[in-house]
């Protein structure tokens, strides 16, 4: 049970309101949780609200839950009230004389968490009410409960929610609603990378995350059996690398991150990345985590940041080691004899780890200091510890997007030249299509196999875990089985024509405080003639872009800029636009990568480069963890003013393809909200604001 404290309404009515306090507080130490001065008084305030609520509705069947935990937000439902006929999400705001965008934006996320993940939840009603006690004229409300979803946000007043009650009450009774059932349900969090990351980096596991998911068994597989080989390499003093595969969004930087955040970290032990946005986002979110700054709407706007600026540093800090710049901590090392910091290194998307001439290579930027491959420097450094080392090479398969990846092939040449060291993997690795990517040839002495390391289900969608598989399909050009994939569950993509329709279904979809942003491809660069160039630059603009929020302009849910695959690889949005570029396009029944050289498009003839375009729209369409609203614009027509290098019938052909793959028509998928694909309303959607997103019906 997930609640600190529960009771029926009749049980409520035979206790004080000290005994209640009690009971959560004992429930808070329990939980090694700070108590805060007010936070008893609050307790004894609602209990006595809930007690009158009971006793004025004839409420002595209902259940109640107090601070219901919901992991995947890291916040807690003040009470969850379970009457015959709905739940009730309140949000209690004590001693409030009204009711803010905020408060509505949070009681709304929780009742859609509890939608999305408390299997109890899923064939009732759910109703968010905001509870501002001294309120003197709550908004009016209109219920309808006509369909198990969650309705509009109510709000109320402590004089005004016997009302309230009384309403509910009086609607027709919809499926049998069992308190005792309802506690004793699982929860099925999803959490965001970043969700994620600060779960652990708090001491938390992996296993806890995700331990109520259907699918969850595969990754406490994998996490068990790094778990494993690490302990095994460390009791008998030797050096391995581990390899992690998996497809898009299975989990393997969750299972990265378990390492550096878990046992590891007594040995010394960090996280590695070439993705200098996503290093600099965690880092950022970590550091406000631990500062006590919340991210709910962006760390800039949390009044007590100047307070907590002493923190903040020293936060910063300690992420600054948990989370580097892998091509960073090569250099740094790659000129020392002596052994790193670090025993345990994870080195994500190693597959995509430099070649020897790309790592050599000196740019306008830096004087390279390497003179290896950046696998063959990595085994260099760790082989200097005496005894235990090891390195976890996380393999995400069908992501390599840039020339001078060395590939995993690279990988098993420098282990078998590197004394000492043996390797742990799935047995995926010897069997790779591309040669490039299979670690060896057979079997070789020094590599084990271990099914457990290979991630196959994908765990970021959080309504069904087709998405990747359909993308896969469309990039390999098979739309049969694209069709098939369809029509086994609601496919999550919906495609537009119209930027504006795009815009104003992200805003609708965003309900809560549910995160929307564009993305779109580096290489898409006739996108500037849409009216739709702007893109992330640097590390600092994707910290803000994923950690601030409306009404802050550099936010992702402005809707202004978008994230290219550089920026996003790793990371994930709630909802996402993808505006499709001229890069990737139809033609003569086959996808037809391009490049933008002068003023034209020149075709990509290299297979590797082609791969790599494929690959950036892999990522692109695989960063959702709700619905990708694709925007494919409607191009160039015929005339005097005609842009050869965006004609409409390309356009078209992209369209119409991944239309015929599956994909829903916007404007079927949100017939009668009014955000139709070329629907003259899009224009006159407000910018997103707390609270006021409504769901739209996607099936």
């Amino acid at each position: 049970m997930r609640a600190w404290f529960a009771c029926s309404g009749a049980e409520l009515l035979a206790l004080t309101d000290d005994a209640v306090a009690g009971a959560l507080a004992a429930s808070q130490m329990a939980r090694r949780l700070s108590p805060e001065p007010t936070q008893l008084t609050a307790w004894k305030r609602e209990a006595a609200l809930l007690r009158d609520l009971v006793r004025d509705c004839g409420g002595e069947g209902w259940t109640l839950a107090f601070e219901f935990d919901l992991l995947r937000l890291e916040k807690r439902i003040d009470v969850v009230l379970l009457t015959d006929r709905a739940i009730l999400v309140l949000e209690f705001k004590v001693g409030a004389t009204q009711v803010s965008n905020a408060d509505r934006a949070q009681a709304e996320d929780y009742a859609l968490d509890l939608r999305d993940f408390h299997a109890g939840s899923r064939a009732h009603p759910i109703i968010p009410v905001v509870v501002a006690t001294e309120c003197p004229r709550p908004a009016p409300f209109q219920l309808a409960l006509g369909v198990p979803d969650v309705t509009q946000v109510a709000e109320a007043s402590a004089a005004s929610l016997p009302a309230l009650l009384r309403a509910v009450q009086a609607l027709p009774a919809g499926a049998a609603l069992d308190g005792a059932a309802w506690l004793d349900a699982k929860y099925q969090p999803v959490p965001t990378i970043i969700e994620a990351a600060a779960t652990l980096f708090s001491r938390n596991s992996v296993v806890e995350i995700a331990e109520a998911r259907a699918d969850a068994p595969n990754l406490n597989r994998t996490t068990a059996a790094i778990h494993a080989a690490l302990a095994a390499a460390r009791q008998a003093a030797e050096r391995v690398v581990i390899f992690v595969t998996g497809i898009p969004g299975a989990g393997k930087t969750l299972c990265g991150l378990n390492v550096v955040f878990g046992q590891a970290r007594h040995d010394g032990s960090a996280f590695l990345t070439g993705n200098a946005p996503l290093v600099a986002v965690l880092r950022e979110a970590l550091a406000c985590n631990k500062a006590g700054i919340s991210l709910e709407l962006g760390p800039s706007n949390d009044p007590e940041r100047r307070k907590r600026a002493g923190l903040l540093r020293q936060a910063r800090h300690e992420t600054e080691a948990a989370l580097q710049n892998v091509h960073r901590f090569l250099a740094d090392n790659a000129g020392r004899t002596t052994a790193p910091a670090e025993r345990v290194i994870v080195f994500d998307e190693a597959q995509r780890a430099w070649d020897a001439q790309q790592a050599m290579r000196d740019t306008q930027r830096r004087t390279s200091t390497l003179r290896m491959s950046e696998p063959a420097h990595t085994l260099d450094i760790m082989g200097r510890h005496d005894g235990f080392a090891a390195v976890v090479a996380l393999i995400g398969g069908g992501q390599e997007i840039n020339t001078g990846e060395a590939g995993l092939r690279e990988w098993g040449k420098v282990i078998a030249d590197a004394p000492g060291w043996r390797a742990v993997a799935a047995p995926s690795v010897i069997k790779a299509a591309v040669p490039a990517q299979r670690l060896a040839a057979g079997q070789p002495a020094w590599l084990r196999l271990d099914a457990d390391l290979d991630l196959t289900v994908p765990m970021r969608s959080v309504r069904d875990d087709i998405a990747a598989a359909w993308v896969d399909a469309v990039l390999r050009n098979v739309p049969a089985e694209a069709v098939a994939l369809a029509a086994s569950a609601t496919l999550p993509f919906l495609l537009t024509r119209s930027l504006e329709a795009a815009r104003a279904a992200l805003r609708q979809l965003a309900a809560g405080r549910r995160r929307a942003g564009f993305v779109r491809s580096s290489g898409a660069r006739r996108l500037r003639a849409e009216g739709f160039d702007a893109q992330l630059i640097g590390t600092d603009e994707p910290v803000d872009w994923f950690l601030e929020r409306w009404p802050d302009i550099r936010a992702s849910d402005a809707l202004e800029v978008a994230a290219t695959e550089y920026a996003c690889q790793g990371l994930e949005l709630d909802l996402v636009g993808l505006a499709w570029g001229g890069d990737f396009i139809r033609r003569e029944g086959a996808w037809l990568p391009r490049r933008f050289a002068g003023n034209a498009w020149q075709v990509v003839n290299s297979a590797e480069e082609q791969r790599f375009i494929a690959n950036t729209y892999r990522v692109l369409l695989t960063r959702a963890r709700y619905e990708t609203v694709i925007w494919v614009p409607e191009g160039s027509a015929a005339g005097p003013f005609h842009d050869r290098t965006r004609p409409a019938a390309e356009m078209d052909a992209i369209a119409d393809f991944v239309l015929a793959c599956g994909a829903r028509r916007l404007q079927d998928a949100t017939a009668g909200d009014g955000v139709g694909a070329d629907a003259a309303v899009a224009d006159e959607v407000p910018a997103p604001a707390a609270g006021t997103g409504s769901l739209l019906p996607l099936g």
